[in-house]
């Protein structure tokens, strides 16, 4: 997860919402993903998608099965899903997010009785850290 702060941190430096997220597998980080859809132009470049990505690309499979993405704010539905098709087996995440957070705040996507996996999620992990950079970020912001 502290690896995620810090790709968040890059997120706020280039004017991005800070969110981070890598993808773990065995030990080992197979994916990192920031926050890049105003640079990029690119509404699905949210961190989690951005290490699907990596992670897909390194391992030559789309199914990421056995994987643990950490993630520095709780997905929104898009990124629920996207981890879904994927296969990822655990999500850990940091802040909770009441206005979009689809695995605890607005919905639980990931525990939709129609899909045929499931994967696990555990909240709340350097939330306070994840909340602070989050809330820091905002505040310059209107400022």
């Amino acid at each position: 997860m502290r690896e995620a702060l810090a790709l968040a941190r890059e997120s706020a430096a280039a004017g991005e919402v800070p969110v981070g997220a890598v993808i773990v597998r065995d030990e080992a980080i197979i994916g990192r993903g920031r926050n890049q859809p105003i640079t990029s132009h690119d509404p699905t470049a949210h961190a989690e998608v951005m290490a699907l990505r990596e992670a897909a690309a390194r391992v030559g499979n789309y199914r990421l099965p056995g994987a643990t993405l950490y993630v520095t704010l709780e997905p929104c539905v898009m990124c629920v899903g996207a981890m879904m098709h994927a296969r990822v087996g655990t999500v850990v995440y940091g802040a909770t997010e009441p206005k979009a957070g689809a695995m605890e705040s607005t919905q639980r996507a990931h525990e939709h009785p129609a899909l045929n996996h499931r994967v696990t999620a555990v909240s709340g992990v350097l939330a306070a850290e994840s909340r602070d950079l989050l809330q820091a970020f905002f505040r310059e912001k209107r400022q």
